[in-house]
């Protein structure tokens, strides 16, 4: 077996699977929030599922980062299974320039149909999707850069579900400035780009960071 994660007809899958367990290790920290974070995230993307491609794969069904982690997961695994198959039945491992697209092919499928289950275990996307549209209105917090006039900066929202946005922020006043920490309302959105006044903190409701 360790002779076979150190060939390097294997870098690939072994890689994949490394990168895998890294995502996953970073998810376990925190320090890349949890799998349905993502999933929410200034988006106004609709995917039919049963029509193209990307739905088949499983967008729009479970979170990107969720997907990503069962597609590696997938393709690592199968890509040492047909390695070792080869080397058991021929006596040598598979040249990469056939296993790996061999592999690809093999997981792209199994990644749809793992998706497809995985959706019913996880929260639905469409339960608490929201417009961006709908953030307006809604306290947020200054948490990257120093917003100002022509320079926006990030904030944090919460929407209606209690769930996190991340958008990008400008004064609605030309000369107004907020800093770091600082707490706004979203009073207007203009395509991806939200303007906020400022209010003081004593007026605000909790907003989480």
């Amino acid at each position: 077996m360790f002779a076979l994660l150190g060939a390097p007809q294997s870098v690939a899958f072994v890689s994949a699977l490394v990168l895998m367990v890294l995502i996953g290790l970073v998810q376990l920290v925190g320090l890349g929030g949890d799998f349905g974070a993502d999933a929410h995230v200034d988006s106004d993307v609709h995917i039919d599922g049963g029509t193209d491609l990307l739905g088949w794969l499983g967008f729009g069904r479970v979170p990107l980062m969720a997907l990503l982690v069962l597609f590696l997961g997938i393709f690592g695994s199968t890509g040492l299974i047909v390695e070792q198959l080869s080397h058991d039945i021929f006596g040598a491992l598979l040249s990469p320039l056939f296993a790996v697209p061999g592999a690809l092919a093999t997981s792209l499928p199994l990644t749809g149909l793992g998706a497809r289950l995985l959706a019913r275990v996880l929260p639905r996307d469409e339960t608490t999707a929201v417009s961006l549209d709908s953030l307006v209105g809604e306290y947020a917090r200054i948490v990257t850069g120093r917003a100002a006039a022509g320079s926006p900066a990030r904030a944090r929202v919460e929407d209606i579900h209690g769930q996190a946005h991340f958008v990008m922020v400008e004064p609605n006043m030309p000369d107004q400035i907020f800093e770091e920490g600082e707490a706004i309302l979203l009073v207007r959105r203009e395509d991806n780009l939200f303007r906020a006044i400022s209010r003081g903190d004593h007026r605000l409701p909790h907003i989480g960071v």
